[in-house]
């Protein structure tokens, strides 16, 4: 003998229609809309300002590791003779010191070279004084007391000598690296403002379309939170299908420029390469995204429901 169903298990078996009918009410779109296109251009540039930021980092960072530990000292002097005898005694004298790991006189053939794209064939007449420059490697990175005490070996040795922190050489080049990832930043925080606007405007445009639709749905006995969860899921998939596509075109432009900046086959330009964390950061701004989109989703539609009591 069949029993009849439970209170509960009428209201159980009544509800389950009601949320297909409710589902089936409001269609499910797909990626024919400008939304999904507009996440990935916005995307893309998120992941080309995050690995320009990353890279310039890498690159202050190496740099200022390599040349922290770093000095040169020049020495100025007419005739040629007695500026090398003097630069002899000056790397004598620093080769005492406790602190100096390693003195190395910079041939002038390289000091040439290294004129030669500025002053052309002139670098090498004896009418331009070339001084002599010696290159010091610290055991660590000098005090201002440190390279004043430096500066004080070298009295007897060279009186004209005078001594540089390779570091303070490159201060302004920090300060605009440091200004370019402020901007990098700056970028990203802009960007996802934009996501968010583009989410934002597109869940309120879809709601307003079904306006009609969702009042059905509140008769047939659908919640907030089922309609809600109906939106996100055309959301979720604009979010996914546009963060996957704004990742590969933002990897592919990242790539072509990693080829560019290579090309120049330059010891700093080397020194910005992105590490595994890097590329594993870059790697999460999909991910970011689609949340960005599914919570800005929610607070979209659930703003708009509560304009609807």
């Amino acid at each position: 003998m069949n029993t009849p169903p439970l209170p509960e298990e009428q209201t159980a078996d009544a509800a389950a229609p009601a949320r297909t009918r409710s589902a089936s009410l409001l269609p499910q779109g797909r990626f024919a809309g400008p939304i999904p296109w507009v996440i990935a251009i916005l995307i893309a540039l998120v992941v080309i300002a995050a690995a320009g930021g990353l890279s310039l980092r890498n690159l202050a960072e190496n740099a200022r590791a390599d040349l922290a530990g770093a000095v040169t000292v020049q020495i100025v002097e007419a005739d040629p003779e007695v500026r090398q005898t003097r630069a002899q005694a000056a790397a004598d004298a620093l080769g005492d010191h406790p602190l100096v790991t390693s003195v190395r006189i910079v041939p002038e053939q390289e000091l040439i070279a290294l004129l030669e794209p500025w002053l052309g064939s002139s670098a090498a007449s004896e009418d331009v004084p070339i001084p002599a420059l010696i290159d010091v490697e610290l055991s660590r990175r000098a005090s201002a007391s440190e390279i004043a005490q430096l500066q004080a070996a070298l009295v007897e040795a060279a009186p004209s000598a005078k001594i540089d922190a390779q570091s303070d050489w490159l201060r302004p080049v920090y300060d605009a690296l440091a200004a370019l990832q402020y901007l990098a930043l700056a970028l990203i925080v802009l960007v996802s403002f934009a996501t968010a606007a583009a989410v934002w405007l597109a869940a309120r445009s879809a709601f307003a379309n079904h306006r009609d639709t969702v009042e059905i749905i509140h008769l047939l006995g659908g919640t907030d939170e089922q309609v809600t969860r109906i939106f996100q899921r055309s959301v979720l998939r604009d979010a996914a299908f546009g963060s996957a596509v704004g990742l590969l075109l933002g990897l592919a432009a990242v790539w072509v420029l990693g080829q560019q900046f290579a090309a120049l086959d330059s010891g700093m330009v080397g020194g910005g390469n992105l590490g595994v964390g890097d590329w594993m950061l870059i790697g999460a701004i999909p991910l970011a995204g689609v949340m960005l989109a599914l919570v800005t989703g929610r607070i979209t539609i659930g703003f708009a429901l509560k304009s609807m009591l």
